[in-house]
């Protein structure tokens, strides 16, 4: 990096990125942090840690981390049951448990989650924050559980149709979304300003000019914000509420900031990912975050692509941005008091949409119709059960898939001159398909010569072994020549020297 930046281009690039991520950064901040039910500083003190702590550590060079929308609903729901203390420890925790999984080569492992259970994770969490958002937009209280959320829809549309203040916050928050949905297509002059940072300062400005009675961001002051989690906040460990939002956590932040660093890794022609390095480099972050009280991290897509577009270089742009996210929040944050919330709702109600793969749903059920399953059904867990019940679903249901895809195999069988029979086994002999593979065979005639071909078979488990080789045995009439089995070809040298007739011949 430092020789990099003795090139006067590349510096002036990366401190113009610092600027751009800083922006895209800072309405995020506040509004993850809003929508998880804390204090609006937290967030910025997680995206300041993302910048002066993770942006120094190696990993990904290009990558930002800060708090993310995909761990809003989880965020939420822990401070609902454990209380703010006790995130603190959840988060510290989590922390340690990323450091000694990359410490351990745990990193590279990550990658080989089911795409289905991510996009289906990021698809729950996406339904319930906009579900979640909904409320906030029109300033009202929102029910608790996924199912609450969408049984007090009807009930939500009644009191934005009849009572005017919940109609004018809902507006500046629908007004919101419009302005995120249209900023693409504007010109690139105007869009130098990053899109949710212009949504936020329109709709406060309208506020303002207007003076409309819609709620706004509470301002405690960075440090009044921070509370170090105390002895007794860890209790929340003991117990398995508290050690299943932590693997929640660890799991969610590690996926989302390895899946980040690999399409990261393919926006620019710079430095690889280290996998287990970036793993390490979220745990320092989450550390730190956790022993000051703030919110969870990970790796944001948004804010990455941003610093990549933006013409960064080197690591020096996500440092810079935490250096200007510290500079705002100590200078000035009065300038946080005067947004409404139902504007910062708009921006995660846009946030939640994007998490949602609408486009990819139709290809992906007509190419891989067992991945779009895994999607659909830990979307919908997650947002009628909770998040870490929705992906444990979600994994298990991709493992079974998986075994199931994996075990196909055909049974052929042909009948040759004289009588003779040969049965054709090729594919993966798993105890999966054994019932239908002894169906079969059960079904052929007994007075007749078989030879059982499972030299195309490219795997063979113990179960189907012995359940094959005692239908050999017993198979055939006393009269009749018994079964000849041939094995797999993977067998052969270890049934050097046997009689191929003798049913114990390798055929496993």
């Amino acid at each position: 990096m430092l020789t990099l930046l003795k090139d006067p281009r590349v510096l002036r690039r990366d401190i113009l990125a610092s600027l751009v991520v800083f922006l895209v950064a800072l309405p995020l901040c506040v509004g993850v942090a809003v929508a998880s039910g804390v204090p609006a500083e937290l967030g910025l003190v997680t995206g300041i840690v993302g910048g002066l702590v993770v942006g120094f550590l190696p990993g990904s060079s290009l990558q930002v981390s800060g708090p993310a929308a995909g761990l809003t609903v989880l965020v939420y729901e822990a401070v609902k049951e454990f209380g703010i203390g006790a995130l603190g420890a959840i988060v510290l925790a989590s922390g340690l448990l990323q450091l000694a999984l990359g410490a351990f080569g745990f990193g590279r492992w990550f990658r080989a989650i089911s795409v289905a259970v991510v996009q289906g994770m990021l698809a729950g969490i996406g339904l319930v924050l906009v579900l979640g958002q909904v409320y906030a937009m029109a300033d009202t209280a929102q029910p608790s559980g996924g199912l609450g959320k969408l049984a007090g829809l009807p009930g939500l549309a009644w009191d934005i149709i009849t009572d005017g203040t919940t109609l004018t916050a809902f507006l500046v928050g629908a007004g919101t979304v419009a302005v995120l949905v249209l900023w693409p297509r504007f010109p690139d002059r105007v869009r130098a300003v990053p899109g949710p940072l212009a949504a936020v300062a329109l709709a406060t400005g309208a506020t303002l000019v207007l003076d409309l009675p819609l709620a706004k961001v509470e301002v405690k002051g960075l440090l009044a914000s921070v509370r170090p989690p105390g002895l007794d906040d860890f209790g929340v460990l003991a117990g398995v509420a508290g050690i299943g939002t932590l693997l929640a956590f660890t799991l969610i932040a590690s996926a989302e900031s390895l899946f980040s660093a690999a399409a990261i890794d393919r926006m620019h022609d710079g430095p690889r990912t280290d996998y287990n390095k970036e793993l390490m480099a979220q745990g320092v972050g989450n550390t730190v975050c956790g022993a000051l009280g703030a919110l969870p991290m990970t790796a944001v897509i948004v804010r990455s692509a941003a610093n990549v577009q933006a013409g960064a270089r080197t690591s020096l742009s996500r440092i810079l941005h935490g250096l200007w996210l510290l500079l705002f929040a100590a200078l000035l944050p009065a300038a946080i008091g005067v947004i409404p919330l139902a504007s910062l709702a708009g921006v995660l109600v846009y946030a939640g949409f994007k998490l949602v793969p609408v486009k990819e749903l139709a290809p992906l059920w007509r190419d891989h119709r067992g991945e779009a399953v895994v999607l659909a059904v830990t979307a919908v867990a997650i947002l009628v059960t909770n998040l870490f019940e929705g992906v444990v679903l979600g994994l298990l249901l991709a493992v079974v898939k998986t075994a199931w895809e994996i075990s196909h195999l055909h049974v052929d069988v042909r009948e040759l001159t004289g009588g003779r029979m040969v049965v054709s086994v090729t594919g993966n002999a798993t105890f999966l398909r054994l019932p239908r593979i002894m169906e079969q065979l059960e079904g052929l005639p007994k007075d007749r010569p078989i030879e059982l071909d499972l030299s195309g078979l490219r795997h063979l488990d113990h179960a189907c072994r012995i359940s094959l080789e005692n239908w050999a045995l017993r198979h055939n009439d006393a009269e009749t020549e018994p079964v000849r089995l041939l094995p797999p070809a993977a067998a052969v040298p270890r049934a050097r020297g046997v009689d191929e007739h003798t049913t114990g011949s390798g055929a496993g």
